[in-house]
């Protein structure tokens, strides 16, 4: 009898992919996994965050990441889902200092991780989730705005539509229910339990992940996006 491989993908991230906040569940990504372990024939997925990782951290790692987890075969994951630019629009030192990545090398740098991974797998992306200002500065330095989040998830889009890779846009789903501070932690940046289920149950019924995974959407399921 052969051995089905499942597909693979890879979510390379920050703190929200790792999933600080949710000590009920591991985070949306970790709900992601859970849920899909559940699934006949459902992609086998790896939660790749790391706390405190912009773009330019995850730019350094990616290609060992991918390259170790092909798991049989010494295959290539299917699929990589990135997550990241909020650390990258927190200000340093006061609400309008510098940028931890200024925009334009924030945009050319993802326009390069996008190239770069593309050859080897199909690339999707995820928007970023909103902050609370008046709990800032975080860790008494770092100052994350609303304005600026917007600015970067723009980003984000403008480099997917140039590239042709899907895109999920969260920030204004997520703001457009007035309960949208209570998911945050006391922190202001990180997502709580329900702010993190919130996201997952964004992206579990994401049409184009559900496409790349080759699973049907849930029967009267509407999708989000």
């Amino acid at each position: 009898m052969s051995l089905t491989i499942p597909r693979k993908l890879i979510v390379l991230g920050d703190s929200g992919v790792y999933g600080w906040g949710d000590p009920e569940e591991g985070g949306w990504c970790e709900r992601l996994r859970r849920h899909w372990m559940g699934l006949p024939a459902a992609p086998v997925l790896y939660p790749l965050g790391v706390r405190g990782d912009g773009l330019e951290r995850v730019a350094a790692r990616w290609r060992q990441e991918v390259s170790c987890r092909g798991e049989l075969r010494r295959q290539l994951p299917q699929g990589v889902l990135l997550s990241l630019g909020l650390n990258d629009s927190a200000r340093v030192g006061r609400a309008d200092g510098r940028p931890q990545l200024d925009a334009d090398g924030f945009l050319f740098g993802l326009q390069q991780l996008i190239g770069q991974i593309r050859p080897l797998a199909p690339v999707l992306v995820l928007g970023l989730t909103p902050v609370d200002e008046q709990a800032m500065p975080f860790a008494d330095v770092l100052w994350y705005g609303l304005e600026q989040v917007r600015h970067y998830e723009g980003l984000l889009e403008e480099a997917c539509l140039e590239a042709d890779v899907p895109f999920l846009p969260l920030l204004d789903s997520l703001l457009a229910d007035p309960a949208w501070l209570h998911w945050l932690g006391p922190d202001g940046l990180h997502l709580n339990s329900e702010g993190h289920r919130q996201v997952y149950e964004r992206v579990r019924h994401w049409p184009a992940l559900l496409r790349w995974a080759d699973l049907q959407p849930l029967q009267g399921s509407t999708p989000l996006v």
